[in-house]
């Protein structure tokens, strides 16, 4: 008999009842009934339960053995009592009933808890993060994770993509964050510097030759805390085609995100045909560059029937043509307490408050805007927005360019807040036609608003010819619900064309040449038309997870303060390593 185990704690069944097994795992829980001891046994596979008999010769090691201890147990499988059966666990038709226990690593007193669903504080499970992936929740978490990028791999393989792998140790670039940087002990006073993506080398991929490139790329940025990204690392599907336009890496992508969404989703729909938004249009209708699309509230213009009307706050905004009035519907949100939940909810925002208009009983318009502009214009809204009795209406104004993200949070509260959101299911879609420059008010310049390595709508035609804040790009998103989780473009594939693109954003060649000095290079001799894009797999697991944190997904993650609690870092080092690397400290002062 093998000295560990003959089986896993997840493999035995009624057929098995009558043979002799043993099982190595960890105790996951004890129960004392006087004449008979039992151990929840647990390994990666499974639970079985271990019977052990007064008297017997492991009895007394079973009683001495702590929850979460090594050990290993030998017996005979045997059937349960009939009403002893648990149909919750696919061995609870068996138990072993136990003949030897040898404990292989005793356990100290736990500081967390691994049975049951009790909550810790992160920094304690981050600290103590062998343990908490034991942890049912948290350990089939990382299983699901491990599943979804194994069937990424499965699905591009299959699609005619080759995997390969790109440098970890790179040259330093401005691609959007601060780069973590890597000193060079062979080049003193010289870095490297950790990829925030391999945006440049897999455009070098096609300019060699190969046409279709993929790879589970682990990407690194020196940025501060964020809601929705890890500290310091994350993982991205990461792909590029030659010789393609947008609609092909949309036929290519398409069929792999949602069968990866079906295959996980236990079932729940998932997008079949995925709509494509513009930019500009989303925004409009959901306040949003990512937009939620289980939640069916869309934003409308209501400009018109406030202009010139009794309304005089909206009504003097909209003698600025650039202004505009919008509405967000709210449905089933017609009660005095409820728009005043709003409004205060709005002022904690930031704002001076959010308009409202109530329809009572008889179709009439209530509170203090319908009372200003009337019955009339007060009836055409809420025609316009498809409202009925015990309906609301919220509004807010001004620059759009300035309020549509407030807009955009005010819909997802109202859809909370009235239970329109279907949270079954999940909701894909492309987000096209992204505008390729931004005006920096801070710096009053034009800036890249995406990518900057992306082709204009119009190539050099547009940039040579056209207002650059009025030019689009080939560049896009997929949403899901209510989150970014790719980002791609057709490339600007053509050398005049990037000089003209970087030179509009402030860049003479000479910096292109400095900072893209490899790609720029490579595009002197052959570079075919390309595109691709990246796929966060940490936001994807983290959805079909059923969480909004991206720590639950991760193995070993760090704290908000970018701090590893468990190995200790960032740590100091010696002297000796400084003085190889010749570096010098000039640390803050406190």
């Amino acid at each position: 008999m093998h000295p560990y185990r003959t089986h896993t704690c997840g493999a035995l069944r009624a057929v098995d009842a009558g043979t002799a097994s043993r099982l190595s795992g960890w105790v996951h829980a004890k129960r004392d009934h006087g004449s008979l001891l039992f151990i929840d046994l647990r390994d990666h596979y499974g639970i079985t339960q271990c019977v052990f008999a007064a008297g017997s010769p492991a009895f007394a090691a079973a009683d001495a053995v702590r929850v979460e201890s090594v050990i290993t147990v030998t017996g005979q499988v045997v059937p349960r009592e009939p009403g002893t059966v648990n149909p919750k666990l696919p061995t609870g038709e068996i138990e072993l009933r136990a003949t030897e226990l040898r404990v292989q690593s005793a356990a100290e007193v736990l500081p967390i808890q691994v049975a049951g669903e009790e909550k810790f504080p992160d920094e304690l499970r981050l600290k103590y993060r062998f343990i908490d992936l034991r942890r049912d929740k948290t350990h089939r978490n990382m299983m699901l994770r491990a599943g979804v990028i194994a069937s990424i791999r499965r699905r591009m393989i299959a699609a005619g993509f080759t995997e390969f792998q790109t440098p970890i140790l790179t040259a330093s670039s401005p691609e959007g964050a601060r780069d973590f940087l890597v000193p060079s002990r062979i080049h003193p006073g010289k870095f490297y510097a950790l990829p925030q993506a391999p945006q440049q080398y897999k455009q070098l991929l096609m300019m060699s030759g190969f046409d279709r490139y993929f790879q589970i790329a682990p990407c690194f940025r020196d940025e501060d805390p964020r809601a929705d990204r890890l500290p310091g690392e994350f993982y991205q599907l990461d792909l590029e085609m030659s010789f393609v336009e947008q609609n092909d890496v949309f036929a290519a992508v398409e069929p792999v995100i949602t069968g990866v969404f079906e295959e996980f989703a236990k079932g729940k729909p998932v997008t079949k045909s995925w709509p494509r938004i513009p930019f500009a249009e989303a925004l409009r209708k959901y306040g949003s560059d990512k937009p939620d699309l289980r939640n069916p509230l869309v934003i409308q213009e209501v400009s018109e029937h406030f202009r010139g009307s009794g309304f005089k706050v909206f009504a003097r905004m909209l003698e600025d043509p650039k202004n505009q009035v919008w509405a967000i519907p709210g449905t089933g949100g017609g009660s005095r307490a409820f728009c005043d939940r709003m409004n205060s909810w709005a002022q904690g925002e930031g704002q001076p408050g959010l308009g409202y208009i109530m329809w009572r009983e008889g179709g009439e318009g209530a509170g203090p805007l319908a009372n200003n502009i009337g019955p009339e214009r007060t009836a055409a809204i809420r025609a316009a927005l498809g409202l009925k009795e015990g309906d609301a209406a919220f509004f807010v104004a001004g620059d759009p360019a300035k309020f549509w993200k407030f807009a955009g949070l005010a819909r997802t509260k109202l859809g909370e807040e009235l239970n329109l959101i279907d949270k079954d299911r999940f909701e894909l879609a492309w987000i096209v036609d992204f505008p390729m420059y931004e005006y920096n008010e801070e710096d009053k310049k034009i800036d890249f608003s995406h990518n900057p390595f992306s082709m204009p709508q119009g190539g050099l035609d547009a940039l040579n010819g056209q207002d650059p804040l009025t030019i689009k790009a080939f560049q896009y998103d997929i949403a899901c619900n209510g989150y970014e989780i790719a980002s791609g473009g057709i490339r600007n594939h053509r050398p005049e064309a990037m000089v003209k693109a970087f030179e509009i954003a402030g860049y003479g060649e000479q910096d292109v040449v400095e900072r893209f000095g490899g790609m720029y290079r490579a595009f002197q001799y052959g570079a075919p038309p390309h595109g691709g894009m990246a796929a966060g797999v940490d936001r994807i697991v983290m959805l079909l997870c059923g969480t909004t944190n991206l720590r639950e997904i991760s193995l070993f993650p760090m704290n908000q303060r970018a701090e590893d609690l468990l190995m200790g870092a960032p740590s100091d080092v010696t002297p000796k390593q400084l003085r190889e690397l010749h570096i010098r400290l000039n640390l803050p002062q406190n």
